[in-house]
């Protein structure tokens, strides 16, 4: 009786506690969301969106697209990956260049809000911002070698840049707005009460050993499993406030931070954004694959990066110490 009591006990201090920490996630997130999600919102309202694809055009022709793709990719890095693919189904792409837009956008998508969750969480925003495009630019580049020619021209439908009336697209983006929030909220709360639960048990120590060997092909440290398991499987918008919380209590130095950020700003959401590609009949292959590996090497990229430079400064810092000695 006494067991069962006190396991009970544990429960509601699980509960309670979980609830209170998803509460505060929730809130700071809705605090980033709502008001940079409706600027994108009249930007995309105004038509600015539509009219300044010309701007990625020599960006298209660099990764071996035609210029068309930029209305896509555009989207995808002001608003989501839902915004390239409403775009990509209208649009009489070949396979091969959805291929490489879904490539792209899958790495670099939404960056005025998931850059901002990320700055906030602890990592520089427009470091962040660069990494994700250059490196999305880099992916791309490689993948297109092995698809074959790319660049043919497409016509893109007139009705898919027709003007919406404001009222009707405050109400869109209201409704949108309160469905995404119903579900951070939902999806927070459950990841929460999940990690409580893990710590409180005693049980974080075993995802700890499970996840240790990706730790270290992904080139982070042990401490990090967690909220990299978390951010990889729900994504930034979701898991950006419990990483800003986790990351405190876990004593994570600044560079093993950004390394975390690094990878998860490259590789997240590993389970719905693929998933919805493949749906549209591409390649489960190139839809995983390619940003799991870049992301790997790029923050190994940087590990060898600072590694040199810590090298070098204990260098110089000796052969001073030497001059004067002397």
């Amino acid at each position: 009786m006494t067991t069962m009591s006190h396991f009970r006990t544990k429960l509601k201090v699980i509960f309670y506690a979980g609830i209170r920490k998803g509460w505060g996630s929730f809130v700071w997130i809705c605090k980033i969301i709502i008001p940079v999600s409706f600027l994108v919102a009249m930007l995309q309202w105004s038509d600015w969106l539509y009219q300044a694809d010309f701007l990625l055009n020599p960006l298209m022709r660099l990764i071996s697209l035609p210029s068309e793709a930029a209305l896509p990719i555009l989207s995808g890095i002001l608003i989501n990956t839902y915004a390239v693919i409403a775009v990509i189904t209208v649009v009489p792409f070949t396979t091969e260049q959805m291929t490489l837009i879904a490539i792209f956008t899958m790495i670099a998508h939404n960056l005025i809000i998931e850059g901002i969750i990320q700055f906030k969480a602890g990592i520089s925003l427009i470091k962040i911002t660069l990494v994700r495009i250059i490196v999305a630019i880099i992916t791309v580049l490689i993948v297109s070698q092995f698809l074959g020619d790319t660049t043919q021209s497409i016509t893109v439908p007139a009705n898919l840049i027709a003007h919406t009336p404001f009222v009707e697209a405050l109400r869109v983006w209201a409704v949108d707005m309160i469905g995404l929030l119903a579900k951070i909220f939902a999806i927070i709360m459950a990841i929460m009460l999940t990690l409580e639960s893990l710590i409180q048990l005693g049980w974080d120590k075993y995802l700890f050993k499970f996840s240790r060997p990706f730790m270290r092909i992904f080139g982070l440290s042990d401490q990090a499993a967690a909220l990299w398991v978390t951010a990889v499987i729900f994504g930034l918008t979701y898991s950006g406030a419990i990483i800003f919380q986790k990351a405190k209590r876990q004593n994570l130095t600044k560079a093993e931070l950004e390394y975390l950020h690094i990878s998860i700003g490259l590789n997240h959401s590993i389970v719905e954004e693929p998933a919805l590609f493949t749906a549209l009949g591409l390649s489960a292959f190139w839809m995983w694959v390619p940003k799991i590996v870049m992301a790997a090497i790029t923050v190994h990229i940087f590990r060898a990066v600072n590694y040199l430079k810590k090298s070098s400064v204990f260098r110089i810092k000796r052969s001073h110490g030497s001059c004067e000695n002397t």
